[in-house]
């Protein structure tokens, strides 16, 4: 049962949040994070007077038409936005060499720059934040560009740091674009003081730096509420007009980063792009189904199919003594086993489902369990937190929860009216469970509204290439569908379906990725195929 101060907290319980991440983060922050927070408590959310409250941190935290516009199609080329679209003007945008560039060797060859943008891109007024990009050049002559966008929201262009070898062998002769979009990395944050570099925690926040925090968030709700996804698209048609350089140009998007892609080209088109990238699509914005409300649902639904497919062997099911669900009952159950599992031992599995090669290590560890052996359970944990630990290397790296719970309380919960006591109710129906939906119970940040701009798609698109896993428990496939089905009558939309593969190809299955983007950035005509990705070959 949560005390009273506890049901106070805010949507995304930001004691024990470290992510509402659409992508892999909800695994890694998981590995990391799990053991501190259940010995440490963190302050919470502020109400509107700015009186923030506490809990102890007992839950697992999880690792989120302006215009109709022309285009011109020949082939695969490049699709352009009309005359009179509007776009932030840059004069002479300047790389220099990076700071950090000396400190680690994949960031040697880069440049950074930043560049000025409006606070709110429907205001007129002078309030202004600064946006960081890091270019990492073509090894020689420059056939165009690549925009990378993260996931999230609330996660940095840093994301991709770790799969640069994989981006460079799929777009060769590519300058590669990372941005980091405001709120996260070395943007302007949320909260500036308490989530700079040189912080307690670096951009991460701690002890009382989230009280202050979201003091500061209620203090000034209108600059708090201008870091939407709406304003996040302004931005990126600012950084891809601004630092244009007149050849081909695309676009890629991860996850959330998909949703802030499609949220571009519907209100910001850049004024050139020839083909855009979509990994882990999300699902329509209008569909209620796949939101983060029900994020349990989708993770459950996927875990419930991997553990169908230990069913249909023989030997696996022998292994287990019968069906794996049974088996996985009998172990979330157990209480003997709470001390290795921890108190969400749902939360746990479900985590697994975002590594191929630990998930399918689900059923030994099973069989394990009962048997009284930890030590599959331990290395599946050890796996996890060294891959937390490779995409989290950069200080830049931790995802803004501030812009987490901003964003996904305003546009991803369909169900606002959503309480503990639902969610609790419908966890109990499942074998694998997210934290997210226990996040977004109460309100706890001056949400914004959802503009006129949710839920829409620009009449007409350049060529985009859905890279998607038919085992994704975040971005689920049925989803993705569903919103291909809605692009196919604005673009030409090729589909490449991932067999086997969970979210974030680029990590997941590099093997099926990198050869579709190649083909795709060289002009091939992309067409509906499937892949299967070889088993333990992800990037990490």
């Amino acid at each position: 049962m949560r005390d009273a101060k506890a049901s106070r907290i805010g949507p995304f319980n930001h004691c024990n949040a470290s992510s509402a991440f659409m992508g892999f983060s909800e695994t890694s922050r998981l590995a990391q994070q799990t053991s501190e927070r259940s010995k440490v408590g963190f302050p919470g959310s502020c109400n509107d007077r700015g009186v923030c409250y506490c809990r102890m941190a007992g839950a697992v935290g999880g690792i989120q038409l302006r215009r109709i516009f022309s285009f011109i199609l020949v082939g695969l080329g490049s699709w352009s936005a009309p005359p009179q679209a509007t776009s932030l003007a840059i004069s002479a945008p300047i790389f220099a060499a990076c700071p950090d560039a000396k400190e680690r060797p994949e960031l040697a060859p880069s440049l950074c720059a930043r560049i000025t943008v409006p606070l709110d891109h429907r205001q007129q007024d002078d309030r202004q934040l600064s946006l960081f990009v890091r270019k990492f050049p073509a090894a020689s002559h420059s056939k165009g560009q690549l925009w990378l966008v993260a996931g999230g929201p609330g996660e940095s262009g840093a994301s991709f740091y770790p799969f640069l070898a994989s981006l460079r062998a799929a777009a060769p002769g590519y300058d590669l674009m990372i941005p980091d979009h405001r709120g996260t990395g070395f943007s302007t944050r949320l909260c500036e003081a308490e989530e700079a570099v040189g912080s307690t925690a670096g951009t991460a926040l701690s002890g009382a730096e989230w009280g202050s925090c979201f003091k500061t968030l209620h203090a000034d709700a209108d600059r708090t509420r201008a870091f939407s996804t709406s304003n996040a698209a302004h931005d990126l048609q600012a950084l891809i007009d601004g630092f244009a350089q007149g050849g081909p140009t695309f676009l890629y998007g991860v996850s959330y980063g998909t949703q802030l892609v499609l949220r571009t080209l519907t209100i910001a088109p850049p004024s050139r792009l020839d083909g855009v990238i979509l990994d882990s699509l999300v699902p329509p914005e209008v569909d209620p189904h796949w939101d983060l409300s029900h994020r349990s649902a989708v993770v459950d639904a996927v875990g419930r199919r991997v553990l169908a497919s230990c069913d249909r062997k023989p030997s696996c099911r022998a292994a287990l003594g019968g069906s794996a669900s049974a088996a996985m009952r009998d172990v979330i159950a157990n209480p003997k086993l709470r001390e290795v599992l921890g108190d969400h031992p749902k939360y746990l599995f479900g985590a697994m489902l975002d590594v191929p090669e630990v998930r399918a290590r689900i059923p030994v560890i099973l069989a394990d369990l009962r048997k009284g052996k930890v030590a599959s359970l331990a290395e599946a944990k050890r796996r996890l937190k060294q891959i937390g630990s490779k995409l989290l290397s950069y200080p830049q790296s931790s995802s803004s929860i501030p812009l987490v719970g901003l964003i996904s309380g305003s546009e991803s919960n369909s169900r606002p009216e959503l309480t503990d006591a639902v969610v609790q109710r419908e966890e109990r129906e499942f074998l694998f469970a997210s934290p997210l939906p226990g996040l977004l119970t109460q309100p706890g940040l001056p949400l914004y509204k959802r503009d006129d701009s949710f839920g829409r798609l620009p009449a007409r698109m350049p060529p985009i290439i859905v890279l998607q896993g038919t085992l994704d428990p975040k971005t689920p496939i049925e989803g993705a569908a569903a919103q291909i089905a809605l692009l196919q009558n604005r673009s030409s939309v090729a589909q490449v379906k991932v067999i086997g593969a969970p979210h974030f190809l680029l990590f997941a299955a590099p093997d099926c990725l990198v050869p579709a983007v190649y083909d795709f950035v060289h002009g091939l005509r992309a067409r509906n195929t499937i892949c299967r990705s070889v088993p333990n070959r992800s990037s990490l």
